[in-house]
């Protein structure tokens, strides 16, 4: 099948913005930081003190756990309702900041070798803050360790730790080194593939857009045409109707013949002409009726098998009696996709409709050269063709269409030889009431 086809004028829509996703899983990343966080230190604050026997203010400590775990939760609750916006990133951060800013002014402050944890802070914040914010975090942090070298309370170790507090230091210094490294590789790595993943729904949105534009340039070149075509088509209409009226021509069956078939054909090009106007001034489903699956399919396939009666078309009728409106643009979709079979296959095209579940698929097939691999790696994007510069954009008017309505359009090529088209259209998301026969 060729992904070529006569040309048609979709309607547009505006398209959806994209998900506003990272801030949401960012701010998923820093509630998983912080509960490793609590466990860290609570199991930290109860080694040290009944292990190690390091007088602690045990309470104090616990209670600030105890308002990280609250933090948390209410965190958690407003991921569910809301999408995280920068400030409230800032002021997660303020807060671990806060939070462990007092864990370190009740165990020895700036002397505590687990203050190296504030870097895990300043990083994070350079990762997902705006510049204006991740810098303010970097001040605050800057500031709260500098009063942490003024003011915080001793720690007091027992006496027979006297003589290893030196090595306890070094050893706290490399814990905690290796405990920034390993979460900074854990939650940064995490929180960059967020961020990729945001870019690369952003790029899909700005890739639809660019492509909803081609598809208004070409609605405006065929609505243009239309416009052209009519003057041309209208005298050619009044003059074929001239010579059914002279008597020379009148008197000869032979040309009265032909005269009527190119009536037939002048008629035929100004309907066209006119639905490429009508759409051209319509939004989906001004020109729609209420119709059924079975009813709505036989008609498009009898309007199509008279002007196309040289090409033998393989359906049979189904009695879907599921309501659908009858938009004029899944019949054009159906219409074009036929069209492109009915070209590569001259001698036969097949056409099958089914429902399953919620979805109606129409399914064309023929039995011609099939698609090449360029072409089914990309179905439904502009300017792509096997017929050279210009053509081509049959398939993805189709597609467009199509995925506008909520479907999806797939190409194969058959096993025994040719392609197959599969047009989807979920019947909740195109305003067809769903119901089982």
């Amino acid at each position: 099948m060729s992904p070529d086809a006569a040309p048609f004028l979709p309607f547009t829509v505006r398209p959806r913005e994209p998900d506003a996703t990272a801030g949401s899983a960012n701010m998923r990343q820093l509630i998983h930081l912080r509960w490793l966080a609590v466990v860290g230190q609570l199991v930290t604050i109860l080694f040290v003190n009944r292990v190690m026997g390091v007088q602690l203010p045990v309470g104090a400590m616990l209670g600030v756990l105890a308002m990280g775990v609250a933090i948390n939760l209410l965190s958690q609750l407003r991921l569910r309702f809301h999408h995280i916006t920068n400030t409230e990133l800032l002021f997660s951060l303020m807060f671990d900041v806060g939070m462990l800013t007092l864990q370190l002014f009740l165990s020895g402050g700036a002397t505590n070798p687990f203050i190296s944890l504030y870097l895990i802070q300043v990083v994070l914040g350079a990762v997902l803050l705006e510049t204006w914010s991740a810098c303010a975090l970097a001040a605050i942090t800057g500031l709260c360790f500098g009063l942490l070298s003024l003011h915080h309370r001793p720690l007091v170790f027992p006496v027979w730790l006297f003589g290893d507090i030196a090595g306890l230091h070094t050893l706290g210094n490399w814990l905690g080194f290796a405990l920034v490294a390993g979460l900074l590789i854990l939650f940064v790595t995490r929180i960059s593939h967020n961020l990729r993943e945001n870019a690369a729904r952003i790029a899909d949105f700005r890739e639809q857009a660019s492509e909803e534009e081609h598809i208004v340039r070409m609605g405006l070149l065929a609505s243009g045409a239309a416009h052209e075509l009519g003057t041309p088509l209208a005298s050619l209409s009044v003059i074929l109707s001239d010579w059914r009226r002279m008597p020379k021509l009148r008197d000869d069956p032979e040309l009265m013949g032909e005269i009527a078939e190119m009536q037939a054909e002048v008629q035929r090009c100004k309907a066209i002409v006119t639905r490429i106007l009508q759409s051209a001034g319509e939004p989906r489903g001004e020109a729609a009726e209420q119709s059924q699956v079975g009813p709505f399919i036989d008609a498009i396939v009898t309007e199509w098998r008279i002007s196309h009666a040289q090409v033998p078309l393989d359906y049979h009728p189904t009695d879907d009696d599921a309501p659908i409106v009858s938009d004029p643009a899944i019949k054009q979709a159906v219409w074009n996709v036929l069209d492109n079979a009915a070209e590569a296959s001259p001698h036969w095209v097949g056409l099958n409709v089914a429902r399953a579940g919620g979805a109606v698929t129409v399914c064309v097939a023929d039995r011609g050269p099939g698609f090449t691999p360029e072409t089914l790696a990309q179905v439904g994007r502009p300017q792509r063709s096997t017929k050279g510069e210009g053509h081509g954009v049959g398939l993805f008017l189709v597609s467009s269409v199509i995925r506008k309505l909520g479907g999806r359009v797939e190409a194969l090529n058959r096993p025994e030889g040719g392609a197959l088209v599969t047009l989807t259209l979920p019947l909740n998301m195109i305003g067809i009431s769903d119901r089982t026969p």
